[in-house]
């Protein structure tokens, strides 16, 4: 096995995690709120009462964070994604669909529901680990792309 050193962000990822561990943080100790980022969206679907205006912002800072960030870090206002737009879209209802059956997302189950115990949430996340895993390695399989 080789690794890509070019794309090895080991503090890069190590501070991201940070932040959002500190973001549910946050947020569960000021609002008594889980920071699922389905359930937040869902909720700002079905209009809910209280709280609408901390979760538009906290949807809008999400949808924002790929272009403030380049911008800061690099000097430019370019998200880098790799694919188009349309397949964002596509991966974006996908991603939704798949939340809904798994009664939530990888931020509620494995943020916030691994660290409050939640046998559910660890059954969640080992099934979400194991369907990535299959997926990467199907797709390299099918592609030909270095293991």
């Amino acid at each position: 096995m080789t690794i890509d050193w070019a794309h090895f962000t080991p503090a890069a990822s190590l501070g991201g995690g940070g932040l959002i561990g500190l973001a549910a943080a946050i947020l569960f100790i000021g609002s008594r709120r889980i920071a699922g980022i389905s359930g937040i969206f869902g909720e700002v679907l079905n209009g809910a009462r209280d709280g609408m205006g901390w979760r538009l912002a906290f949807l809008a800072g999400l949808l924002a964070a790929p272009w403030v960030v380049p911008g800061l870090v690099e000097g430019t206002g370019t998200a880098r994604f790799g694919v188009s737009l349309p397949v964002l879209f596509v991966a974006g209802l996908l991603t939704g669909y798949g939340t809904r059956i798994a009664r939530g997302c990888t931020s509620g189950h494995g943020v916030c529901g691994l660290s409050r115990l939640s046998p559910r949430s660890l059954v969640a996340v080992l099934c979400f680990m194991a369907s990535g895993m299959v997926t990467v390695t199907v797709l390299r399989l099918l592609t030909g792309a270095a293991p």
